[in-house]
């Protein structure tokens, strides 16, 4: 079955607000919504494999970034996707002021529960997807 939404997190190696935006990416596609949404990391964009390029040029993306170089949603967009939506972990962090993210590698309870606070966010928007998809 052909997922609602490709998820497609920020890579931000290094940064807390992209390991944010990673965790909320898992938590959706493999917790909250692993039946109609995919995670499609960077890399793979980067790298132009066929399949790849198909599925992101018919299949509607949740961009989640770190920062506001919105890398993600620039990479795809670039790569011939179809961003739908585009979001930023510092925007979901204005909207929950008491999670403070903190750590890289492993992420502290407050970053955590701000992961877990935007993958539902992402969840609601694969929700709303229904007839996005683009003609490829």
């Amino acid at each position: 079955m052909k997922p609602k939404a490709l998820i497609i997190p920020c890579s931000g190696i290094g940064k807390t607000l992209g390991s944010v935006a990673r965790e909320s990416a898992f938590r959706v596609t493999e917790d909250l919504r692993p039946e109609t949404s995919r995670l499609m990391p960077l890399s793979l964009l980067v790298l132009g494999e066929e399949d790849t390029r198909k599925l992101l040029a018919s299949t509607p993306v949740v961009a989640i970034d770190g920062c506001t170089k919105s890398c993600a949603a620039k990479v795809a967009a670039e790569r011939g996707g179809a961003v739908s939506r585009a979001l930023q972990v510092s925007d979901a962090f204005k909207r929950h002021r008491g999670l403070k993210p903190d750590g890289v590698a492993q992420l502290n309870e407050g970053g955590l529960q701000l992961a877990q606070a935007l993958a539902e966010e992402v969840a609601n928007l694969v929700d709303q997807m229904d007839g996005e998809v683009n003609n490829a």
